[in-house]
């Protein structure tokens, strides 16, 4: 893992803008997540956070508004190129290669070493023993040779998180990490942020799950109708009274 530096903001969006169609999906969304923490952002279905995380890392392409990372404006780069600043991203539905053994999607997410890797798409021993390494911190690493067609759900959601954390990214946005897996798994999955953090990752989670999110959140940002409309510590959200609105109509 590189070292990690520095303090603030990690992601801000200013005025963050984008419709489909009639329907407004983000409507002048101004952002802040911190460096170096646990970050979450809430909100009821339809409320704009996963079109805000295509929007921030260049999946899609926002209307209007201003996006950074770390200080410097990335709102027209590439996925690529935001990638290779530092913020890797998961999925609400899993990106693996179903075909592939789990080692070898971990392995698919770095290029190989030298031109001549690259020819023969080969992987150095460093390559292959760090991406066991993931697939071991995991909990998968029995899976290595299974084809990711035939893992769990749950188990995917890990395998796609493996290959995300084998670019070494400082800043990682999970998508509904929780969605759809067991409560072992789901405590796994926990730990892991909060380990992977107190090593110096910064994230932002997405998630519907608020034992998960109150229980390992730093800071917590709410979206209702593609707007912020609440930030702070757990503590100040769980009595926010526009949070209760959004999500209980109260």
């Amino acid at each position: 893992m590189t070292e990690r530096n520095g303090s603030g903001e990690a992601l801000r969006t200013e005025g963050l803008t984008k419709a489909f169609g009639g329907v407004v999906a983000l409507d002048g969304a101004s952002v802040a997540f911190r460096h170096g923490q646990v970050n979450a952002l809430i909100g009821p279905n339809g409320s704009g956070k996963t079109t805000f995380f295509n929007c921030v890392t260049g999946m899609i392409r926002a209307d209007g508004g201003r996006t950074t990372y770390r200080g410097r404006d990335i709102t027209r780069s590439t996925p690529h190129a935001i990638a290779h600043a530092g913020v890797g991203r998961t999925f609400q539905l899993c990106r693996v290669f179903p075909r592939m053994s789990a080692l070898d999607n971990v392995l698919a997410a770095v290029r190989p070493a030298g031109l001549l890797g690259q020819l023969r798409g080969a992987h150095g021993r460093a390559e292959v023993d760090r991406a066991r390494s993931w697939l071991t911190r995991l909990g998968i690493e029995h899976l290595a040779d299974v084809e990711a067609r035939n893992m769990s759900w749950g188990q995917q959601k890990l395998l796609e998180l493996a290959g995300v954390l084998m670019s070494d990214p400082e800043t990682v946005l999970l998508d509904e990490p929780a969605g759809g897996v067991n409560p072992a798994l789901l405590d796994r999955i926990g730990g892991l942020v909060r380990e992977l953090n107190a090593e110096g990752r910064t994230f932002v989670i997405v998630e519907h799950n608020m034992d998960l999110v109150m229980s390992i959140s730093d800071h917590i940002v709410v979206f209702d109708r593609g707007r912020p409309i609440a930030e702070g510590p757990p503590s100040v959200i769980r009595s926010d009274e526009r949070v209760l609105g959004a999500y209980l109509g109260v």
